[in-house]
């Protein structure tokens, strides 16, 4: 890709579009994979960006915990075409959330703009995705999290949760590199709910600014999750204000990139955040 993503001047929101039928949160979910939902899907992408988004990531296949992966070709049959059009009717930059190397290599000729790997590398459906992200020039967003979205939950167990997610994340940044990623291109995510307990994630948003003195932009993706449920007791469809709280937390703790569901209401969020951390135009 041509260009570089302006980190620093502001909080960027990137909003959620699950092509999914089982992601965890159904106002999230759009159903099937004809034109109908191609057009919902570009629909809610041009909401976004009306909105102030600045960032759409589209994803073909849910990773909540217990999930079991699907294949290569239902997760482009559901992503591809909304890809493609999204991309001729938004100005958003597009992201991708995947860690098949077989889904990556169609995508990234699509002209995508960030590839969201929630494996960071790590996974052995991601044979030779590095190289590939290096090639095409993307961003890559390289997420912690251990084992699989279905059995996550039970590698949950941390001597010192922030020491051991900053070390492994230092691993997949050392394998972006070493496959050739240009070290300008690499964003990391803590994992938020992946492979962690209610209180782990507790300490992440706490130890935010750790990660940030690492000098790579930082991803943060709680919204609605359901560690949220756990401390306010809330079913997920009511997460919304307490999603709205623990992102202006994570923004004056250092996040660079939201991850969220509730576009407009991050939005502004962002934009009162940021102001009050730095200029009132936004900069920072």
């Amino acid at each position: 890709m041509n260009g570089s993503i302006p980190f620093g001047k502001k909080t960027l929101i990137m909003g959620i579009v699950n092509m999914s039928p089982d992601s965890f949160y159904g106002g999230s979910r759009i159903l099937g994979t004809g034109r109908g939902a191609v057009r919902e899907a570009v629909d809610r992408a041009l909401r976004f960006e009306e909105w102030g988004a600045d960032i759409v990531d589209i994803g073909g296949e849910s990773t909540r915990p217990g999930s079991r992966p699907i294949s290569v070709e239902e997760e482009l049959g559901r992503i591809y075409p909304v890809i493609d059009e999204v991309r001729k009717r938004t100005g958003l930059l597009v992201s991708v959330d995947t860690y098949k190397t077989e889904v990556a290599l169609r995508v990234l000729s699509s002209g995508i703009h960030i590839l969201n790997n929630i494996t960071g590398l790590s996974s052995p459906y991601s044979e030779g995705l590095g190289e590939l992200v290096a090639a095409s020039g993307v961003y890559i967003v390289l997420m912690h999290m251990r084992g699989t979205p279905f059995d996550m939950q039970s590698h949950a167990a941390y001597d010192d949760v922030m020491k051991e997610i900053s070390d492994e994340l230092d691993e997949s940044v050392q394998r972006a590199l070493a496959a050739g990623i240009d070290k300008n291109r690499i964003i990391i995510d803590p994992g938020i709910g992946f492979a962690k307990s209610a209180e782990h994630n507790l300490d992440v948003l706490r130890g935010i600014s750790l990660l940030k003195r690492k000098g790579w932009p930082v991803l943060i993706g709680l919204s609605r999750k359901s560690f949220i449920g756990r401390y306010t007791g809330l079913d997920t469809d009511d997460r919304l204000i307490p999603t709205v709280a623990a992102n202006a937390i994570s923004i004056f703790q250092g996040a660079d990139i939201i991850r969220v569901h509730d576009v407009k209401e991050a939005v502004v969020t962002a934009r009162i955040a940021d102001a009050i951390r730095g200029e009132p135009d936004g900069s920072r």
